[in-house]
């Protein structure tokens, strides 16, 4: 087995610590000095590995997507109807790993930095594209003629879980979350679709 170096444990001790301060501070508005003390390093070593700030940043959203998809795949893997992918697709949204404070607070700041970052917008329209296209499939399987606007609406409403929970002073609860998506999808279907 290769001998795992120094730089792929620090670059993760920096992502962690990235997502840890900005979850602190709720905002982007912490310093590489900020996050190298809570990873236990040097700025200058953040800066070497990095570059930036907002390269640290938009690595660590690069990580909390990476493991958003691990996760949805696992869970897809095991969804054998159209009604439990549609499942799987929202809950693994809200799960304790994905919507928890830290997390939350970096998806919310994400959004602000893809206003004005060119890398941030890209892996955001990624995200988005996928999202979309996975509820969509899922809610075609069930045999919605609507399937494109119900994906459209259960995304906006994923998103709006997290803005709200951002915005909010509690701690993020991912059931409550996952049975108002899924309320709303059932809800909006036309009367004679229900979620197979």
């Amino acid at each position: 087995m290769p001998k795992l170096g120094m730089e792929p444990i620090r670059r993760d001790a920096f992502i962690a610590a990235t997502i840890a301060e900005i979850g602190q501070a709720g905002s982007l508005d912490v310093t590489v000095g900020q996050i190298a003390r809570r990873a236990g390093m040097s700025s200058g070593l953040a800066h070497h590995y990095f570059g930036s700030k907002d390269q640290m940043f938009l690595a660590a959203m690069r990580h909390v997507l990476t493991l958003y998809g691990a996760e949805m795949r696992a869970a897809l893997r095991g969804a054998d109807t159209p009604r439990a992918r549609l499942h799987a697709l929202v809950r693994v949204s809200f799960t304790g790993s994905n919507f928890r404070r830290e997390v939350v607070a970096a998806w919310l700041n994400f959004y602000v930095m893809a206003q004005r970052h060119d890398d941030a917008a890209r892996l955001l329209r990624i995200y988005q594209a996928r999202i979309r296209a996975n509820l969509r499939h899922a809610l075609r399987q069930c045999g919605s003629a609507q399937a494109e606007a119900l994906a459209e609406g259960a995304a906006a409403m994923i998103d709006g879980a997290y803005l709200y929970e951002a915005l909010g002073t509690g701690h993020p609860d991912g059931d409550r979350a996952t049975a108002q998506v899924l309320g709303w999808i059932e809800a909006a279907l036309p009367e004679q679709e229900t979620i197979a």
